[in-house]
């Protein structure tokens, strides 16, 4: 895919995260190229399940998620901020337990290139391999099913697995971010998150804009068992005054400063 391509279909995400529908015409004015190359464009996107054609345009994709990775080609400097503040308000811990998700392997890569003496327990293959590139850091590996779309183990033998041990923080993504809590497209991957949360000190979720106003089918937790969640952008108001009720610590991710 080329650079161009791939930042125009990012865009149309991002726009389609603040509206509920597109029009052909509007965006081809927008992106300055032709109805057909929108057209295109939202039939890729529509393979990838991450949006839905209609006639003339586009909706949001609202109970379907696209594979770990197909979700890693979205939103990446989203992502790379959200990951550098989450590692940051996590230094002091030594112990922690991650899911899976494309924004928790973004947060692992920078726990790998900077912290040290670390021990992480994951259910998630994408965590654990970009965490062995550090050897200083202790990887351990929860057994279960293999769910193959999201690169981790579930199921029964997975929550038993977790049941033994706590951590200082648990790291979370969700698929949508809504007032009742975070929640999650995948069941199973959803239980595994809950027993997490059940055995951290404090508990953190990570999560972009696009993931706003948006209820998946299992709800892993509501934002009382929350401590912190990092996005990308300010929450709409209604879910500001959500979280800051439950007293949930609400962060933006920051770009990396310019070199001088």
């Amino acid at each position: 895919m080329s650079k161009r391509k791939e930042d125009r279909q990012q865009q149309i995400l991002r726009e389609l995260a603040e509206t509920p529908t597109l029009r052909i015409g509007d965006m081809a004015r927008t992106h300055g190229v032709s109805t057909e190359t929108i057209r295109r464009d939202l039939d890729e996107l529509t393979r990838r399940g991450v949006l839905n054609r209609t006639y003339g345009g586009a909706v949001r994709a609202m109970n379907s998620e696209p594979t770990v990775t197909e979700r890693h080609q979205l939103f990446t400097e989203e992502r790379e901020r959200i990951a550098r503040d989450a590692v940051h308000c996590m230094r002091e811990g030594k112990i922690f337990m991650i899911g899976s998700g494309a924004t928790t392997v973004h947060v692992a890569r920078r726990m790998a290139s900077e912290l040290r003496d670390i021990t992480v327990i994951t259910h998630a293959f994408g965590v654990a391999t970009v965490l062995s590139m550090n050897p200083t850091i202790r990887v351990i590996v929860a057994p279960g099913e293999y769910c193959a779309t999201e690169g981790a183990m579930t199921g029964a033998q997975t929550l038993q697995f977790l049941s033994q041990f706590t951590a200082d923080y648990t790291l979370l993504g969700a698929s949508g971010i809504a007032a009742d809590g975070p929640s999650e497209a995948l069941i199973d991957s959803g239980t595994v998150y809950r027993a997490m949360i059940q055995r951290a000190a404090k508990s953190i979720v990570v999560a972009d804009h696009s993931k706003f106003d948006l209820t998946y089918p299992y709800h892993y937790a509501g934002w009382s068992g929350i401590s912190r969640l990092i996005t990308d952008q300010p929450l709409p108001d209604h879910l500001a005054t959500v979280l800051g009720r439950e007293k949930v610590v609400v962060a933006r991710g920051h770009a990396a400063p310019e070199q001088q």
